[in-house]
């Protein structure tokens, strides 16, 4: 186990038993080292009770981050929103978040964790850990997160409207590659070009590490991922999927990091999401004409397929290869190529934006049929019609 894990269960277990502060939204343990002056103390303990409190609004109306620690800031603090909830036990309100370190580092400057505990028939959890700056500003202090500390030594190189952050050296011409095709997707998604700093980090566990994550369990497991921010104009791209050398990129990825920028997660339709990635980025490292030829192979092999019933189940039909190719994927890369041929693509970001995937597609069909006139009726024929035009 993560040894600062384990040391912030035994905290707890410790903690629980015994007499501690608390504050409307901040719990401080009776024994933990705070400063000596109560001044500067209260300050601290005020100040970030009441961060603590406003982490739920807008990050731009946080009223103790200063703008100019606000992009960096906001990954952080969209990272620290909604954490109070136990899904498992359906409890609200059972993570608390315990102030688990303060130290103060000179008079206008200190360093605080934050970590979201709670406890179950006597067994501790921890939901996550967060370490942030804080400075003081007159009487109050004001936080933010550690990437720039954490990168003051990084070297930066910059590419048209993007600021590239990495170690030692990076691969430019990989990464021109990189960020054209950022660019050839930003322009179908209509998405504005604004400045970026762009952050090369090794992998995901680092990127967490960078802007103040310390621990998380939604992200256990996780290798690879990135974390972005929008503020005031401004992008921020703190990325653990690529390294310094821009090799390991994958179309098929960027173009679902680039879409779930544009538009919300809670509207996007993932067999439409995932048929685009197909037709921009291919899969699996197969570019589109492979997946195309292997499902028209598997489609003729097939002439009495019933294309709806296959849809619904998105059945993989390349079940000898290691990975799998879905029927509705194709199906809506297809769909999508007549679509922004005959109508445009705003007509494709319509049907990508239909909702979540329900029982029975119906949501799909219902905009499949608004936007191109195919019915559940005419679906098998439509898509044996697409199959022979390509």
């Amino acid at each position: 186990m993560n040894t600062k894990l384990l040391g912030s269960l035994i905290f707890i277990a410790h903690i629980t038993a015994s007499a501690f502060g608390q504050w409307s939204n901040l719990n401080v343990p009776a024994d933990l080292r705070l400063p000596r002056d109560s001044t500067v103390k209260s300050q601290i303990l005020v100040s970030l009770d009441q961060f603590l409190f406003q982490i739920q609004k807008p990050n731009k109306e946080n009223g103790f981050v200063l703008n100019a620690d606000l992009l960096e800031t906001s990954v952080l603090m969209d990272e620290m929103k909604n954490l109070e909830t136990n899904q498992s036990l359906k409890k609200e309100n059972f993570f608390k978040p315990y102030l688990i370190n303060l130290t103060v580092l000179n008079d206008t400057n200190c360093l605080v964790q934050i970590a979201y505990m709670g406890e179950n028939g006597g067994i501790p959890s921890m939901r996550a850990s967060f370490i942030l700056w804080g400075l003081k500003r007159g009487s109050q202090f004001y936080f933010n997160a550690p990437l720039k500390q954490n990168t003051i030594t990084w070297k930066t190189q910059q590419m048209n409207h993007v600021t590239i952050h990495f170690k030692k050296t990076i691969n430019e011409s990989n990464a021109r590659k990189y960020f054209q095709m950022v660019a050839f997707y930003d322009k179908k998604l209509n998405a504005p070009v604004q400045p970026t700093d762009f952050y090369c980090a090794d992998n995901f566990h680092e990127v967490l590490q960078l802007v103040g994550v310390d621990y998380k369990s939604d992200y256990n497991g996780y290798g690879h991922n990135t974390l972005t921010a929008v503020e005031n104009g401004h992008n921020l791209n703190v990325n653990g999927n690529l390294s310094s050398d821009f090799t390991s990129f994958d179309p098929h990825d960027l173009w679902h990091e680039r879409l779930h920028q544009v538009i919300s997660t809670d509207s996007i339709n993932r067999p439409v999401d995932e048929g685009t990635a197909y037709l921009y980025g291919g899969s699996w490292g197969l570019s589109w004409n492979e997946i195309l030829n292997r499902f028209k192979t598997n489609a003729h092999a097939h002439p009495d397929a019933d294309w709806i019933a296959l849809y619904n189940e998105s059945k993989n039909f390349d079940e000898k290869s290691r990975y799998p190719l879905n029927v509705d994927f194709v199906i809506n890369a297809l769909l999508v190529q007549k679509i922004e041929k005959e109508k445009g693509f705003s007509y494709v970001v319509e049907l990508l934006s239909c909702g979540k995937k329900q029982p029975g597609n119906e949501n799909y069909f219902i905009a499949l049929e608004k936007i191109t006139g195919i019915t559940k009726a005419d679906f098998n024929s439509n898509v044996w019609t697409l199959i022979k035009a390509n």
